[in-house]
């Protein structure tokens, strides 16, 4: 099964691939399941957005299956995301396919970042999550789910993160957040950081956590007051006006959510991005 039944395609705008890992899940385990649950749910949804008015039969999308990442440490499983993303789209060609990552747990992003970042040395990173993630360490290890944005921020610059729907962390992490680009619990970015988004490549990261548990209850660590999964969606769509070279969706739970609502809005959120990414493109 794959994903709205993606084939193969010589020449790709976008590549799908599954990271089945959830190896530092803290609270839930179980996002290794993800990427088989999210392909199943596409199922139930159609291949045409009715608010883009554009079809997924119109975009060349390769579903290429799933990392082998079963049993890897994180340091490893991080490696192997990265070398994945590298083929994909490691270098900042325009002609490259767009890699669209489904985790899986969130620590997978790292790879994704590092390895676009050695091609665009302007990356800048849109978190939409629940939780800052920028713990230095947690339960002893430097590299897992609750220290992913720490080590992003190391990676590109505080200055270079643009977080959005954050309501849980520690002080530490909270006055850490404070200096990045932009870090709020609403999805209202300002225009100025919008703007200064539109001048430099990026890449987009969504914790599913970020959506309000009435909505997505299918999550390692589910927290309440959350986004709507309406205004989530909306924002997906914006991101035809930013020139975003790669996108992750991720910590979607399903043993935690037997009506497989979660899952579907997973496949939902992915589809409106793909549509509104492989648009006209800004210069």
């Amino acid at each position: 099964m794959t994903f709205l039944g993606a084939g193969a395609h010589a020449r790709p705008q976008v590549i799908l691939l599954g990271a089945p890992y959830d190896g530092t899940a803290s609270f839930r385990p179980g996002s290794r399941h993800a990427p088989g649950a999210i392909r199943w749910a596409s199922q139930s949804i159609e291949t045409y957005s009715p608010v883009l008015r554009r079809d997924l039969a119109d975009v060349t999308v390769t579903d290429a299956g799933d990392l082998d990442l079963e049993h890897l440490p994180p340091e490893a499983a991080v490696d192997a995301v990265a070398a994945r993303i590298a083929a994909v789209a490691g270098t900042p060609a325009a002609d490259m396919a767009l890699p669209f990552l489904i985790g899986g747990e969130h620590t997978l992003t790292l790879g994704a970042v590092r390895s676009l970042a050695e091609a665009h040395r302007d990356l800048a990173v849109i978190q939409l999550d629940a939780h800052t993630d920028l713990r230095e360490e947690y339960e002893g290890r430097s590299i897992s789910h609750a220290t992913v944005m720490r080590r992003i921020v190391e990676v590109v610059g505080a200055g270079a993160v643009v977080s959005a729907g954050i309501r849980a962390g520690t002080r530490e992490e909270f006055a850490l957040a404070g200096t990045m680009r932009h870090s709020a619990r609403s999805l209202a970015i300002p225009s100025v950081v919008w703007t200064w988004l539109q001048g430099r490549a990026v890449y987009v990261t969504i914790d599913v956590d970020a959506v309000d548990p009435s909505e997505a209850p299918g999550t390692g660590n589910p927290e309440p007051e959350g986004l709507g999964a309406g205004d989530v969606l909306a924002f997906v769509r914006r991101l035809g006006d930013l020139r975003v070279v790669g996108v992750d969706l991720v910590e979607v739970s399903p043993p935690y959510d037997p009506s497989g609502r979660t899952a579907v809005l997973a496949a939902t959120i992915a589809r409106e991005a793909i549509l509104a990414l492989t648009g006209p493109r800004p210069a």
